[in-house]
């Protein structure tokens, strides 16, 4: 024997090709004529051979599965009987293939019992894929050990490729076709029949998307458009859903999903409190459908859960439908009216093979019939010839001597002796006379491509009235929705803080409880050797906007800040803003874009621009205002046009004047003065009348007051303006104005917070230091404040 070297290489090459065309013709493609893969067509063709139909007894699946596995499918028989199962699967299959007995497995994802314990027979649709393939139909193989034949594919009546849908993955490639409704098919079919140039679109008339056997809603029509038009495309599914009070009832849920993991995927979310507000969740589903009830909490709006339960869980899936099929073995991506016009070639071709094997028929039984006719008419004569005759071969001899083919010569050997009657040769003339009009007919039909069209549709209107049924899937026409990420976040408040290195987290209110004076507050974690830098109260759907201290501003969501706790450090702003230059010195939330932006630097110069001038988001910030080389920007605040402005200074100064003092500019505008300060002293924060009725103001030492703004004449801007508070040793933190119905946040160096009721709060004139507001402990002091209104 000759050893013949080949580069490894070129093997690995030619052994990876035959296997993936295995693959893709012999397992994973549907063909695209009855739309089977081999397995389902043997299991299919192996009940048919066996005789389970429709209307006989069960049979074991085990012994189906033998008589396939032995005959026509040398795989594992594990592999065969899933297959079966998944046949017999109201909830897998748009029209169940296989009738089954027992437990086939549930839209839990419970497996099937074991193929002793369950029965099965052939459904009363899938006979109709068998019907004729005994008329030489389709073609017949060899099974795997040459010993028998099967057919190569099944005359299929029925259009299962579509109606049933496929999935499979091939090497390379792979195929997702959803099932449909068989009556919205067959009408498209008819269409198409009688309008051989129609439209995709025209076809869509009567096609109006995938019918799933579980229902549920399909949205994204341009998605169907596409995989129509192109034989790719994606769809969402969703579940069908109905709210009642504070209950989410869910009756339908997307193809294919497993319900079990459905709702530990919901529970774990609620676990997680990624989704928040669902106080139940219990599986009401039995023998008359899926009933999966939610329950939310009274002041939780069930339509934010929903919206989360379908970004998060499988409630709503992404479909992709890939129209892969094997056309004469080759795989392709067919378009619908392709698909369709494969499936009419198909019919056509078993139609035509179907009437040339009953034309063969009938011209060799009317051979025959006219022999026997023949002979009747001459009886004396045959039997005198037939009585002559040594045996049965000198017999057929001499009555092929007398004109007969062989064939009627057989045929008048074994004639009975009650054909002899007058009745039976009437009976026998006029079968005669059928078989003529059968023959003229089926020749008039081969030579008719109309007339076959015309067979073609009339099939398919029977099979529609004997198993068309209603459509089960909602298509919502349109755009898939896109919903916006507020949809999917309760719009509640929260409380922002950053400190002084650049922290940045947000915390629920709940995490605070309103406190009477003096009291010790709870811990608030800033991280060793850090301070806060500005707290704001916001809704998580609004806008924040983050001033730096050189006088940029950047733009994100409150709900993008990380959300935390009072003992977590937060996160680095520059993670959030990469392109951030300098420190963050307040946060400004919005909600809409209206008013004008009060700005205020350190060394007491204010600016008034349009707060529409930063309705446009910018990655990279924009300029808000222009600084001196020695200034700052230390507050920012939003304005109706026409309010009284407050600036506060460190050691306990303030003025008050008209915002119309303050022209309006321009981003890049420097400003104008706004107070005249004394040596050391400089601008802390500024507030505008609207935003209360007190002064309040609390110093580093823990002591504060308010003031009524009665107290404050408004003046011209520029001034020295008057004494708010005796800050005595210490200095101010914060000023701000309040009303009776605010509390605020006071915020200390060692990360002490307490929430305060300001109506607890006494009111005091301008130049008094106030009481304590909260006790702190050795070297600690107030660092940051803010309102909560």
């Amino acid at each position: 024997m000759k050893i013949r070297e080949i580069p490894i290489d070129e093997e690995m090459k030619n052994s990876y090709m035959d296997y993936a065309m295995s693959v893709i013709v012999s397992r994973a493609l549907p063909d695209v004529r009855d739309g089977l893969k081999p397995v389902h067509r043997r299991i299919l063709y192996g009940m048919y051979e066996l005789g389970v139909f429709h209307n006989k007894p069960y049979k074991k699946s085990a012994r189906i599965v033998g008589e396939v596995m032995g005959k026509y499918h040398p795989h594992g028989d594990q592999a065969i009987y899933n297959t079966l199962a998944r046949m017999a699967q109201d909830f897998s299959m748009r029209y169940p293939l296989v009738d089954g007995q027992g437990n086939f497995g549930s839209i839990d994802g419970d497996s099937p019992a074991a193929m002793r314990y369950t029965e099965a027979r052939l459904s009363l649709i899938a006979e109709e894929m068998l019907k004729d393939i005994e008329m030489d139909t389709v073609d017949l193989m060899p099974n795997f050990d040459g010993t028998l034949k099967e057919p190569v594919v099944l005359p299929s009546r029925i259009p299962n490729l579509l109606i049933n849908g496929s999935s499979g993955i091939a090497v390379g490639m792979a195929t997702n076709m959803p099932p449909h409704n068989l009556g919205e098919v067959i009408d498209a079919l008819v269409y198409l029949i009688e309008h051989p140039n129609a439209e995709i679109r025209d076809l869509m008339k009567f096609v109006h998307g995938p019918d799933f056997p579980t229902g549920g809603e399909v949205i994204g029509y341009q998605g169907l458009v596409e995989a129509y038009t192109t034989g790719r495309g994606k769809i969402k599914i969703r579940a069908r859903y109905e709210i009642r009070k504070n209950r989410i009832i869910v009756r339908e849920i997307p193809y294919e999903v497993n319900k079990s993991n459905l709702l530990k995927k919901i529970a774990a979310l609620v676990r997680e409190d990624k989704i928040r507000g669902i106080v139940d969740l219990k599986d009401e589903s039995d023998r008359e459908g899926i009933r999966i009830v939610i329950k939310v909490k009274k002041d939780v709006n069930p339509e934010i859960v929903i919206n989360q339960l379908l970004e998060h869980t499988d409630l709503e899936v992404t479909y992709g439908i890939i129209n892969l099929v094997l056309v004469d073995r080759v795989p392709r991506v067919l378009n619908l009216k392709e698909l369709m016009n494969e499936f009419l070639k198909h019919r056509m071709d078993v139609l035509i093979r179907k009437s040339r094997f009953r034309l063969k028929k009938a011209k060799e039984r009317k051979h025959i019939v006219e022999g026997l006719v023949k002979a009747l008419s001459m009886i004396d004569r045959v039997i005198a010839v037939i009585k002559a005759s040594r045996d049965v071969k000198d017999a057929q001899k001499n009555l092929m001597d007398m004109g007969f083919s062989e064939l009627q010569a057989k045929a008048i050997l074994e004639m009975r002796l009650q054909k002899l009657t007058s009745l039976e040769m009437e009976t026998l003339r006029e079968e005669n006379r059928k078989l003529e009009k059968e023959i003229r007919d089926l020749e008039k039909l081969l030579q008719n491509e109309s007339l076959r069209y015309k067979v073609i549709k009339e099939e398919l209107l029977e099979l529609k009235k004997k198993y068309g049924d209603k459509r089960r899937t909602t298509i919502i026409k349109g755009t898939v929705e896109k919903r916006e990420i507020e949809d999917l976040i309760p719009n509640e408040k929260v409380v922002v803080i950053l400190t002084k290195k650049g922290y940045i987290r947000r915390l629920k209110m709940n995490e605070y409880r309103a406190q009477g004076r003096g009291g010790k507050g709870v811990i608030i974690n800033y991280g060793e050797g850090d301070l806060p830098q500005d707290v704001v109260i916001t809704e998580l759907h609004d806008y924040l906007l983050f001033f730096t201290r050189n006088g940029r501003v950047y733009w994100l969501k409150s709900y993008e800040i990380p959300e935390g706790t009072r003992r977590s450090r937060g996160r680095a702003v520059i993670n959030l803003l990469p392109k951030i230059g300098s420190e963050v010195i307040r946060i400004i939330p919005v909600s809409q874009f209206q008013g004008y932006l009060f700005f205020v630097t350190k060394n007491g110069v204010v600016k008034r621009t349009p707060l529409s001038e930063f309705a446009t988001p910018r990655s990279t910030g924009k300029r808000a205002m222009l600084l001196d080389p020695e200034d700052e920007l230390v507050d920012v605040k939003i304005t109706g046009g026409d309010e009284d402005i407050f600036l506060f200074t460190k050691y306990g100064q303030a003025i008050r004047f008209s915002e119309d003092d303050v022209r309006v500019m321009g981003r890049t505008a420097r400003g104008v003065r706004g107070i005249k300060l004394r040596d050391g002293d400089e601008v802390i924060s500024s507030s505008i009348l609207s935003e209360g009725e007190y002064v309040f103001s609390i110093l580093n030492t823990g002591y504060g007051k308010r003031t009524s703004v009665k107290e404050y004449r408004r003046i011209r801007r520029g001034g020295y303006g008057v004494r708010c508070i005796n800050v005595r040793g210490g200095h101010v933190v914060k000023s701000i104005l309040t009303t009776d119905r605010d509390e605020v946040l006071l915020l200390t160096k060692k990360g002490m917070s307490i929430r305060l009721r300001l109506e607890d709060i006494p009111v005091h004139g301008r130049n008094a230091r106030g009481v304590r507001l909260i006790r702190l402990k050795k070297n600690d002091e107030v660092v940051n404040a803010a309102k909560i209104s």
